[in-house]
């Protein structure tokens, strides 16, 4: 069956103990371009923080957008730009866990070192506030030793913590997207990479 053939087919299975080559051949075809638009997906994602404020000084489309401008204006990789980008998109699904769907997110896209700081942002920015709401602000300190401690705290003071001051030179959305649908187009690390090839 030609490509264009089983883009207008469907598997045939109901439960996936079921499955046939054919089913899967199906599958894939269908599979392949919908997970290289998966950063437009992600953009989507993003922009439902657009409005939002949570009582900061700006939206949390703003502050994503302002700690990715600070992270490429200091001349910052692409990949660790989408990542500053991306550091709080779980703000709107996760209120008690955002961190860990941002990290999710770019897990297969990103190093180790920037998925470490997505996944620990929260805790290490938790030193500049934990202590106004009855946390310990040292919290971060159960990592000292890492040996990506230093980069998280790093990524915390210079981009994510003064990025919530409405009178920044913020770059739009618009100047960011194409390094989301690049970095989004082939991951480094997924189980299912070499089914995409």
């Amino acid at each position: 069956m030609a490509d264009h053939d089983l883009m207008d087919a469907t598997a045939q299975f109901h439960t996936m103990a079921e499955g046939t080559q054919e089913d899967w051949d199906i599958i894939m075809t269908h599979m392949k371009p919908f997970a290289q638009n998966g950063g437009a997906r992600v953009l989507d994602h993003l922009k439902l923080l657009d409005g939002d404020c949570g009582g900061f000084a700006v939206d949390r489309l703003t502050h994503c957008l302002q700690t990715a401008t600070r992270a490429h204006r200091d001349g910052r990789s692409e990949d660790y730009v989408v990542m500053a980008l991306l550091h709080d998109i779980g703000d709107t699904l996760g209120a008690f866990n955002h961190p860990d769907i941002a990290a999710a997110i770019v897990k297969p896209f990103v190093s180790d070192e920037l998925h470490w700081i997505t996944q620990h942002h929260g805790i290490f920015q938790g030193y500049n506030f934990f202590h106004y709401i009855g946390l310990d602000r040292n919290m971060r300190d159960q990592f000292r030793g890492h040996e990506h401690y230093q980069a998280t705290a790093e990524f915390i003071e210079k981009y994510d913590c003064p990025a919530f001051d409405p009178d920044y030179d913020t770059a739009p959305l618009s100047f960011f997207e194409p390094m989301v649908m690049k970095l989004f187009e082939r991951p480094l690390t997924s189980v299912y990479k070499r089914s995409m090839e």
